[in-house]
């Protein structure tokens, strides 16, 4: 299955109000997907990788990010961008923010996956529905409840449950590295600079799936739909017959009676 029939499967069976996105961490020497933009040549900017996926997303952009062109520390450290100095790795990011102290601060930079110094020299992220490149990573916006649907999929062959973690900082660590070392679904909470710079809404929520994974999450949401667990969720009180206010009942009795 390619990138674009995928992006047509999750938008029928999710109807997601944006595009769902495609990532591909790109090896050293890897050429850049052809017409993806570069946010500081043609953007003129540094961006948090959270504004590239939301780019990706909202805009229909194909953007590819170095360590150049993103402006979020934390990301530049994470993604092997830039050495994680002891600065960094002691939790001075965290401390009195998200932190109560240092050592806490520590145990959240520790929390977070990420690649080696250099292991990959880019990111590309793009729409499913019309990237150049073949991704590795899927992630998908929505409510919890078209969410939820993706949680019904990745369950769907095997049933029983997954796990996924959760720091409440650093989302784009857990949709990018953690979904590509773990090979598995990822549940994701957007975090507060998600929230900030990527524009993410307070009644979304995101969902990631290796890409390779494809055949069965498209299997996974035809099956459970055909289960009539489907997205709008159908609500059971439309075939229910609703209480009237008392003068209305009223009425109905009159009418019942014979009033003229």
């Amino acid at each position: 299955m390619d990138a674009a029939t995928l992006a047509r499967h999750l938008e029928t069976h999710l109807r997601v109000a944006t595009f769902p996105v495609g990532i591909r961490s790109l090896a050293p020497g890897e050429p850049l997907p052809p017409k993806a933009k570069r946010p500081r040549q043609e953007l003129h900017a540094q961006l948090a990788v959270c504004q590239s996926i939301g780019l990706a997303r909202r805009y229909g952009w194909t953007t590819a990010f170095a360590g150049e062109d993103v402006s979020c520390p934390i990301a530049k450290a994470a993604f092997g961008f830039e050495e994680r100095i002891p600065y960094y790795t002691e939790g001075s990011l965290a401390a009195g923010m998200y932190a109560s102290c240092q050592e806490a601060g520590r145990a959240f930079e520790e929390a977070l996956p990420r690649f080696a110094h250099r292991e990959v020299a880019a990111v590309a992220v793009g729409p499913l529905s019309r990237i150049a490149f073949e991704p590795e990573t899927v992630v998908v916006y929505g409510n919890p409840a078209q969410v939820l649907r993706l949680v019904n999929a990745a369950l769907y062959e095997r049933g029983g449950s997954f796990k996924t973690e959760f720091t409440g900082r650093g989302d784009c660590t857990d949709i990018v590295i953690r979904t590509r070392q773990s090979r598995e679904p990822q549940l994701i909470l957007p975090c507060y600079g998600d929230r900030v710079f990527g524009l993410a809404a307070d009644d979304e929520m995101a969902f990631t799936f290796p890409f390779a994974q494809a055949d069965r999450f498209v299997a996974g949401l035809e099956g459970t739909s055909r289960g009539g667990v489907r997205y709008p969720i159908p609500a059971y009180f439309l075939r229910v017959q609703a209480e009237m206010p008392p003068a209305y009942v009223e009425l109905e009795r009159r009418w019942r009676e014979g009033e003229k």
